[in-house]
This record gives C-alpha cells, sequence and structure tokens, in this order.
C-alpha cells in the first residue's frame, strides 16, 4: 500500500460555509486515521469542496479537477472526490463523466467519507452519498480550525426560502437549527483557545428557531461567554428581520454593529420573480428602522443584475435605491443560470452578457463612489480595531472596526489577535487608513 494512502488534500470554494464544512471534515478524518497534507503531490486523497452559486466556480473545478489528474501519472491509486454543493447539484454529470471522480458527496454525507474511501480503495468503483437530511446539523462535530482572529459557527443549515436564482435549497437541503446548548458549548471551546471574534453562519440566520428560541436569544446567550468579545452574522433575510433582533444588536456591545442585508433588486416585478417575498417599499422600511434604531450601523447588501427580462428601467429601479440608501459596501453578481432552479425552469436567460457587463461595471462605480464619500466622514474618527495580519507596506497592520471596514496602520509591534485603537487619517472606497493612538491599545 503507498505511504500517501492515508494523506487527504481538501480545497476549497465558495462561500464562509463551505469553509466550515471543510473544517468539518477535517475533523471526522483525522478521528479516522487520516493525515492531512498542504499539497496535493503528497496525497492519496484529494478532495475538493465545491460551490454551486455560481457558473465560474463550477468552471474552476472542472478545471481544476483535470489538472490534479494528471498526479495519477506518478500515484495510480490517487483517489480524487467532489464534496459539497456542486456535487450535490451535479451529481449525475459528476458521476457519469469520465473526468476521474470517485467519490462524489453532498454536504449531509461527511460522516461516511470514511467508509466511502475504503469502499473505492477495496473495489476501484465509484462511490456516492447524496441523501438531504431533515436532521443532520454536525453538532456532534468540533470543527478543526486554522490559527486566526476569527472562528465560523453554523448555527443552521439549509434554507426555506426558494429564492429563484438560487441552488441552496436543493444543495444543502430545509432548515434546521442547532441546540442552542450545544452552539454555546462550541463557542466556549473558542474562547478557551483564544479566539474572541465569532461570525454565526446559516444561509438566513435570523430563521434559526430552537423550540422556544429564536436567533436574538442565542446571541444574548453567546454575548455571556466569557472571553467573547465581537459577535458578528451572515446572512439574514430581509423579509423576516424582527424587532427584537434589531433591538439586541443596538443594545448588545459584544453585537458588531454591522448588518449585511441582501436586496438583490430594487424593482418590485424582478423582486416578485425572483421570490425575494419584500417589495422595494418595505426593504426601505427597514433600512429606514435599523438606522433609526442602531446609529452609525455599517450596513452592506448583495445585488444581482441582468436577471431574466430586466429591462433598463428596472435596473435603474435598482441604482435609484443603491443611491438612496446609500451601503457601505455592496457584493455585485451577474445573473448566471443555475441549474435546479426555479429561475432556469421559469425564465429563459435572455439579457446579453454585454449588457449585464455593463450593467454590473456601472453599478460598481457608483457603489465605490458611495463608499469612499462614506468613508471620508470617517477621517479622524478613533476605532478599536481587531488586528488580522500584515498590510501591504512594511511594518504595516490590518485589522477591522466593529463595522467591519478594513483599516491600515502602522504596527508597532502589535501582533495578530490585539484590539488597539486606531486614528483614521485618510480613506479609499475599500480601505481606512490611519495611525495608532498611543496609550490606548489593549490585547
Amino acid at each position: 500500500m503507498p505511504a500517501n494512502t492515508h494523506k487527504v488534500y481538501i480545497e476549497t470554494y465558495g462561500c464562509q460555509m463551505n469553509v466550515y464544512d471543510t473544517e468539518i471534515v477535517k475533523t471526522i478524518l483525522k478521528k479516522n486515521h487520516f493525515d492531512l497534507t498542504e499539497t496535493p503531490e503528497e496525497a492519496g486523497i484529494i478532495f475538493l469542496n465545491t460551490c454551486s452559486v455560481r457558473e465560474n466556480a463550477h468552471q474552476k473545478v472542472h478545471q481544476r479537477i483535470s489538472v490534479l489528474r494528471q498526479l495519477r501519472r506518478k500515484n495510480k491509486d490517487l483517489i480524487m472526490g467532489v464534496l459539497g454543493c456542486m456535487a450535490q447539484n451535479l451529481r449525475k454529470d459528476l458521476l457519469e463523466q469520465k473526468i476521474g471522480v470517485d467519490i462524489v458527496a453532498g454536504p449531509d454525507s461527511y460522516k461516511k467519507l470514511p467508509s466511502l474511501i475504503s469502499k473505492v480503495s477495496q473495489t476501484g468503483e465509484k462511490e456516492f452519498s447524496l441523501t438531504l437530511s431533515e436532521f443532520e446539523t454536525y453538532s456532534d462535530v468540533f470543527p478543526m480550525r486554522d490559527s486566526g482572529v476569527n472562528a465560523w459557527i453554523a448555527v443552521m443549515r439549509g434554507c426555506d426560502n426558494f429564492c429563484s436564482f438560487c441552488v441552496v435549497p436543493y444543495t444543502r437541503g430545509r432548515e434546521r437549527s442547532r441546540d442552542p446548548e450545544n452552539v454555546v458549548a462550541e463557542v466556549r471551546e473558542l474562547a478557551a483557545q483564544d479566539f474572541t471574534q465569532i461570525t454565526l453562519l446559516g444561509q438566513n440566520v435570523n430563521s434559526y428557531r430552537y423550540d422556544s428560541y429564536d436567533f436574538a436569544d442565542l446571541i444574548e446567550m453567546i454575548s455571556e461567554v466569557d472571553g467573547i468579545r465581537r459577535i458578528r452574522f451572515t446572512s439574514p433575510h430581509p423579509k423576516d428581520f424582527p424587532e427584537k433582533l434589531i433591538e439586541v444588536v443596538s443594545a448588545n456591545p459584544k453585537a458588531c454593529k454591522q448588518i449585511h442585508l441582501p436586496l438583490q433588486s430594487g424593482n418590485d416585478r424582478i423582486l416578485e420573480m425572483m421570490n425575494r417575498t419584500y417589495t422595494r417599499a418595505e426593504f426601505i422600511d427597514l433600512a429606514a428602522r435599523i438606522r433609526e434604531r442602531i446609529p452609525g450601523v455599517v450596513l452592506t447588501t448583495d445585488i444581482i443584475v441582468g436577471f431574466p427580462t430586466e429591462s433598463d428601467a428596472e435596473y435603474e429601479d435598482t441604482l435609484s435605491l443603491m443611491e438612496k440608501i446609500r451601503f457601505d459596501s455592496a457584493f455585485m453578481f451577474v445573473y448566471s443560470e443555475r441549474k435546479q432552479t426555479i429561475a432556469e425552469r421559469r425564465y429563459p436567460d435572455d439579457i446579453p452578457e454585454g449588457i449585464k457587463s455593463d450593467r454590473a461595471t456601472r453599478l460598481v462605480e457608483i457603489q465605490r463612489k458611495i463608499s469612499y464619500e462614506i468613508n471620508q466622514q470617517e477621517v479622524g474618527k478613533v476605532f478599536e480595531v481587531l488586528v488580522e495580519g500584515t498590510g501591504k507596506k512594511p511594518g504595516q497592520l490590518i485589522g477591522r472596526n466593529d463595522g467591519n471596514k478594513i483599516l491600515a496602520f502602522p504596527g508597532n509591534g502589535h501582533t495578530v489577535g490585539a484590539y488597539v485603537n486606531v486614528k483614521v487619517e485618510e480613506a479609499t472606497p475599500n480601505t481606512l487608513i490611519g495611525s495608532l493612538v498611543q496609550g490606548n491599545s489593549k490585547s
């Protein structure tokens, strides 16, 4: 048996939920006596943990599989597998195409990986496990995390929203939430490992429900853990953002004053086609209530341009709403049709790629202008910053403030994980640049 049979290499694509899932996979494999390696050349088993949200993610994975297949010239026993959302969404293609994949496992099948590996090793046949669970939350697996300043914690899995452009309900199944006591226990372990910031994950975190507990209750419970100083969460859905959650973010000092509120479109007809279940006016009202209740809150968003049948006038509705609400920053995407979604079945992808690209470019330019203007207003202010790493310039550090904005400043001997006070002296659309406030730093 080759010496590297039990060495596993994992590449991760897509969202932070996938990063979290890779940490779960590493824990499961380590408990079953597999070793992890940082290079594919050393591995006897290679897994790609994949995303199905964007077309380019599919292309990247297919290209990467083609490259990694070449390693079989030196190791004919090399096992290759595809995990996660792409495995679930394109299972037939992955199993039937001769692209060199031996294992295909969906997001609810990670505990089966050791047995799948064993079967492939013994028989040489392809193995797959793609059943979506109504109950699996991996609450009994403590993820194997790399060092850093932030720990991601999935407090729920799946989604019940069925936005017409989204594959998540089909790749990750229906919503199910973890026991809050189990989440708090994980947070306590993280605090013992010197993590001071956590980010709570869910496809729609404000749908979290476990018995009588809601998401606001969960934040309050976590905030009582000694050592945790910052609590973030992503992503909530505008359709059910309760007053109770707004109040907790406003009143709890550990709850970061930053909310990511995905808009997707500023036009009511497109929102209805997307099945977003809120209107333009309702979104405006929600943003206004959040800003009124949480002074200084940082609002960010997601936007999709070029959704099927989107007219120039409807696109302009999105632009006008961006200018009205003035998000601090935004993630902007060109619509790409995903297999198995409602949109793929109902609406032809009829907007030319050139028009999509032009709309995205204009949107980016407008958002950069808004972000720059907002950041200019931060000049002269002092923020507490959690140091995350080194900057581009010698001796420079970078970190984030409570509002999740990036600050760059001279390090003066401080290290990753420290909390320091930084005065902003200049700003770009993406970064605040400043200097340390002497005598006010703390670890």
